[in-house]
């Protein structure tokens, strides 16, 4: 909490915030879709104005010194500029609340944003290497002269100040749009120093480099755009939420009296900062249930005022009584030693009954539970079902066992 509200001090004290605070009216509610609105057009219209000065300064130079990487660096500012553009409008869409059509909001805009900024660079990518290629097999001489120099050394300047402000940005918000915007104005620092380097070596050494420098940056933008694809794509498709959301979530249930376990833990993102999520939460059977509605009660509270995520919490009674409680604890042992990431929850075993067939009458028990396991697990529904009806009947012989398999929705905690 300290951190936090130093955080909060520090971001006051300087010029982005204050003119955040004059566009919205909760500039420190960062989970606030017009707030974050206000930060990305903040950031999305000043990157518009340098990426566009800084393509035609290049531009320029490039076709006035007859090199192709320069160019080649010049349209990759221009594909920054339309980049910022594309993040504007996703922003903007992002920002729109909550309607009867979309009662979860329209945050994943900036999902749809990111995966076009990353189309794009890396479209641009393969135009570059395309015409660098066919530099490299008709080489034509260049001029890399001071005015070259000067446009790229400009360049790397701006740059530098234009990552290091959306990444302060981005982690004011947790944008994963800004970051991304951040690291590609950084891999533009990389590649327009790799274009500098190559027309010093060139020029010193009496080789026609252009080309291939013009190559390595397009490598370079196509690699870039490729992982910024992977990294918008991912919640779009419905990705694991974070270790760290996921570890935070099951310390806070765990942390209320009265829970003993928690298990079925499902996190829905749509869009930074609107999660959803719902769990099963474990308690004695031998609580009333206004005391357990009590403490669920209190969890969802806590980590929607604290966390700005709303649960929904589902209460499982568990037998505490001694037969149960060693049964479970027997069966989690043993499973573990297959894979740490086996989990049984649920365990019900109903008292022996006598049941009469054909054959005469028997006493069985029942025992019901469910069991947790991971999708990589090499060991196919039916085996693993097998394995656990023994190690039960190890206990209570003869039981029917009867056995549901659960699919792991977050990663292992």
């Amino acid at each position: 909490m300290t951190e936090t509200v130093t955080k909060q001090a520090g971001a006051r004290r300087d010029i982005a915030y204050r003119i955040i605070a004059r566009t919205c009216e909760n500039p420190d509610d960062t989970f606030n879709p017009q707030t974050r609105g206000a930060y990305g057009r903040l950031s999305s219209i000043t990157c518009i104005v340098l990426n566009i000065l800084l393509s035609l300064v290049k531009g320029l130079a490039g076709i006035l010194s007859g090199s192709l990487s320069v160019v080649a660096d010049a349209v990759n500012n221009l594909t920054d500029a339309s980049s910022n553009i594309v993040s504007l409008i996703g922003f903007k869409l992002a920002s729109r609340p909550a309607d009867e059509g979309h009662p979860y909001g329209h945050g994943r805009y900036e999902y749809l944003a990111g995966m076009v900024i990353a189309v794009l660079v890396v479209s641009v990518g393969v135009e570059l290497g395309r015409s660098s290629i066919d530099r490299i097999m008709k080489p034509e001489p260049q001029d890399f002269g001071l005015l070259a120099v000067g446009s790229l050394v400009i360049s790397m300047a701006v740059k530098l100040w234009m990552a290091v402000f959306n990444h302060r940005l981005a982690q004011r918000i947790n944008s994963g749009v800004l970051e991304a915007t951040s690291v590609d104005s950084r891999n533009d620092i990389i590649a327009t120093g790799a274009v500098l380097i190559a027309g010093f070596v060139g020029k010193a050494m009496g080789l026609e480099l252009d080309g291939w420098a013009g190559l390595g940056v397009a490598i370079f933008i196509a690699v870039s755009g490729v992982g910024l694809l992977k990294d918008t794509v991912d919640p779009l498709l419905g990705g694991t939420p974070s270790e760290e959301l996921v570890q935070h979530v099951y310390d806070t249930i765990m942390s209320y009296p009265g829970v003993l376990g928690t298990h079925d833990l499902m996190i829905h993102d749509y869009g930074p900062g609107r999660h959803f999520a719902s769990a099963h939460v474990e308690t004695a059977a031998d609580t009333t249930v206004r005391q357990s509605h009590k403490v669920l009660d209190k969890i969802e509270h806590h980590l929607l005022k604290h966390d700005n995520l709303p649960i929904v919490l589902h209460c499982d009674p568990i037998e505490t009584e001694e037969g149960n409680a060693n049964l479970r604890n027997w069966l989690t042992v043993r499973l573990r030693q297959i894979d740490r990431r086996i989990s049984v929850h649920d365990v019900k075993v109903s008292h022996p009954k006598v049941i009469t067939s054909p054959t005469g009458a028997e006493l069985i028990t029942r025992v019901r539970l469910d069991c947790q396991r991971p999708d990589d697990l090499g060991i196919e529904d039916k085996e693993l079902t097998n394995i656990v009806t023994e190690a039960v009947r190890q206990r209570i012989p003869d039981a029917v066992v009867q056995i549901t398999m659960d699919k792991g929705y977050v990663s292992s905690i």
